[in-house]
């Protein structure tokens, strides 16, 4: 009986210790759907975090899935992360009903500030003196002569060379003077892009050679600079009362090689060899975020017939004697500089350039010595001595 007894009890135990786990289970499952924890009824529905009908009833089993409203990865308002219309991160404000903290406002004014630092596109401050101890207005009033006319008939022989000038070589250093003067920064990089700014002449781009694609003026400078930057500025309370653009600054000295397209031509009715410069183009080495250096591009081309009238108005630097400077004109028309060979159409039917055949530098440089020799020795054996 003793056995059969406390048999009972055992088992009503069991039984009330299984009830109270059961309705402690219970208990937490209703206190967890209260609060919206692991539920749709709970206010995270609308966050984006893969919920469903916030605030609907939740006995029903079909249910619809709601755009996520919190902007990340989505293409509809939010804060602007990896959207198009939010806050303005990784996006180009066009400024016409945008909204948010990187968008621009249209109805508030945007003023362009010129550079002042001492590189490509500054603003130079003009001179309200004569800086100078003698009255030099002779150098504005340069014009380039004309070139002689060489009739097609008497042509008889022309090579077409493209060249490369190195302005670190020390002969070509004039190329890299950076001082400020009147009419600009001195560096050739600097007047070009002063000519191309001021409307003297039309650049092409730099992908063909043959000046087939004219550049505007805005081109050229987001070729040079990548454009412009946007920056608000922020009044005493602390809001944006409007904005400055501000052309992003290069290095000038980073830009320091520049290719020429010329022509050499034997003229038998003078019997004299003529070289004539076609084109000129700036050429940077472009760089990975990591500063690895991925290849050369060629900025614009030139076309050096349009700018010989403003290369006769700015003069080269002459460490010897500064009041003996010749004018850029006069410098490319006399050869006064260091290049060496890139290209030749001399015995080369596949139009291709020397580095693309020949590997080696060292060997690609007598290559090109080999093609200037050629050349030259053309116009010596039509003599007899």
């Amino acid at each position: 009986m003793k056995t059969r007894r406390f048999k009972t009890v055992v088992l009503m135990m069991s039984a009330f210790i299984v009830t109270a786990q059961l309705s402690a289970q219970r208990a937490t499952r209703n206190a967890k759907a209260r609060s919206g924890y692991g539920t749709s009824n709970s206010g995270y529905g609308n966050s984006g975090y893969t919920t469903t009908n916030a605030g609907k009833d939740t006995t029903k089993k079909k249910t619809t899935t709601t755009a996520p409203k919190s902007g990340y990865g989505t293409t509809t308002p939010g804060s602007g992360y990896g959207n198009t219309a939010g806050s303005g991160y990784g996006t180009t404000p066009s400024g016409a009903g945008a909204t948010g903290s990187g968008a621009v406002n249209a109805n508030l004014p945007i003023k362009v500030i010129k550079n002042s630092g001492s590189g490509i596109g500054d603003s130079i401050a003009p001179s309200l003196r004569t800086d100078n101890a003698i009255d030099r207005q002779l150098v504005k009033d340069r014009t380039p002569l004309p070139y002689e006319h060489i009739r097609e008939d008497d042509a008889v022989y022309k090579q077409r060379v493209w060249r490369e000038i190195d302005t670190r070589e020390k002969i070509n250093l004039p190329f890299r003077y950076a001082a400020n003067e009147d009419n600009g920064n001195q560096r050739f990089i600097s007047i070009l892009y002063s000519a191309i700014q001021a409307g003297d002449v039309t650049v092409f781009s730099g992908d063909d050679d043959r000046f087939t694609v004219p550049l505007t003026k805005e081109d050229v400078a987001k070729n040079i600079t990548g454009g412009m930057d946007t920056v608000p500025v922020v009044d005493m309370n602390g809001e944006v009362s409007s904005y400055e653009a501000r052309q992003r600054m290069v290095e000038p000295d980073s830009i320091y090689r520049f290719r020429l397209k010329e022509e050499w031509i034997f003229d038998k009715e003078s019997s004299r060899m003529f070289v004539r410069i076609l084109g000129i183009a700036p050429v940077m080495t472009q760089y990975t975020s990591s500063g690895v250096a991925v290849g050369d591009r060629t900025l614009f081309w030139a076309y050096y017939p349009d700018l010989r009238p403003t290369l006769a108005k700015y003069e080269v630097f002459n460490g010897k004697n500064y009041a003996g400077r010749m004018s850029w004109e006069e410098l490319f028309e006399s050869r006064f500089f260091s290049s060496y060979i890139t290209k030749s159409t001399l015995d080369n039917p596949y139009d291709k350039s020397l580095r693309e055949f020949i590997k080696d530098p060292l060997f690609r440089l007598l290559e090109g010595e080999n093609i200037k020799e050629k050349i030259f020795n053309y116009e010596q054996d039509l003599w007899s001595y």
